[in-house]
Formats: structure tokens, C-alpha cells, sequence
């Protein structure tokens, strides 16, 4: 035991679940910068509601459909790929059994060519809900605060 008594069991499997629920954020960005859609299975529990850029999705198929046409839309130049990259830094997480929340900044930058050499987009931060289904942690809710937009 450390710590006023805490086992040390329960604060490394704590560990765990925290580095877990990281992972997940970034396999959020790798699967949305990829255009691994289906990957969002891994990601998303079914009933996730997701809210960005005054726009809020409700539900697995409404979160892949949606973010699968705007990776569409803003592949203006026709490479087959999303001109951005999703960073995300700054993690802090709050367990509560099977249950979670979180707080993370997004730094995102445009990859596609434009007047502006500036590569910033947008800063924001994510706010969270983190449910364990199954033993596996997904993400239930998010909203996305855009602090600084280029």
C-alpha cells in the first residue's frame, strides 16, 4: 500500500484505464486523418453524441456518415485524403468506475496547399464521457470547444 493506503493494485489498474482512454482519443485522430471510418467502431459506444462546429451527431452510423462526407468535402484538391492532421496533447482524465470524463486540447493542422503558409487551423479542447462496455473503454460523449480558429 501507498498513498493513504491505497493498494498499489488499484492505482495501477487505474493506470491502465486512464492510458486506455488516452489511446482511444488517439485512435479517434488516426482513424478521422486515415479515413478509417470503420475504425470508429472501436472508438464510439453505439449510442455516442458527438458535437463539433455547431453540429452535434447522435449515434454510431450518424457520427460515421457524417464525418465520412466531410472528409468528402474537404478533400477539395482530390488527393483521397483529409488535408488535416488531428494532434491531440494535454490529457487529463477522471475515473468514476465504469465511467469517465475528460478534458484534451486539439491542435489541428491543414495539410492541403493554400495562400496562407500558416498550417494552424484551429486550437480546441475536447470535453468527454467515457463509458466501459464489454471491458473495453469508448467514448459516449464529446464536445468540441473551438478556442482559436485561423
Amino acid at each position: 500500500m501507498r498513498d493513504g493506503g491505497t493498494p498499489i493494485d488499484s492505482r495501477l489498474a487505474a493506470l491502465l484505464d486512464i492510458e486506455e482512454i488516452r489511446r482511444l482519443r488517439m485512435r479517434y485522430a488516426h482513424c478521422l486523418d486515415s479515413g478509417n471510418f470503420e475504425g470508429f467502431d472501436r472508438v464510439f459506444t453505439p449510442d455516442a453524441v458527438v458535437a463539433v462546429l455547431g453540429g452535434e451527431m447522435a449515434g454510431l452510423p450518424a457520427i460515421k456518415a457524417d464525418l465520412a462526407e466531410a472528409y468528402r468535402l474537404y478533400d477539395r484538391d482530390g488527393r483521397k485524403h483529409y488535408p488535416f492532421v488531428h494532434a491531440i496533447t494535454n490529457h487529463e482524465v477522471t475515473l468514476a468506475g465504469d465511467e469517465a470524463t475528460g478534458r484534451c486540447c486539439l491542435i489541428d493542422f491543414e495539410t492541403a496547399p493554400k495562400p496562407d503558409p500558416n498550417p494552424l487551423l484551429l486550437l480546441g479542447i475536447y470535453a468527454d464521457q467515457y463509458r466501459r462496455i464489454d471491458g473495453a473503454w469508448r467514448i459516449s460523449g464529446s464536445q468540441l470547444e473551438v478556442v482559436w480558429k485561423s
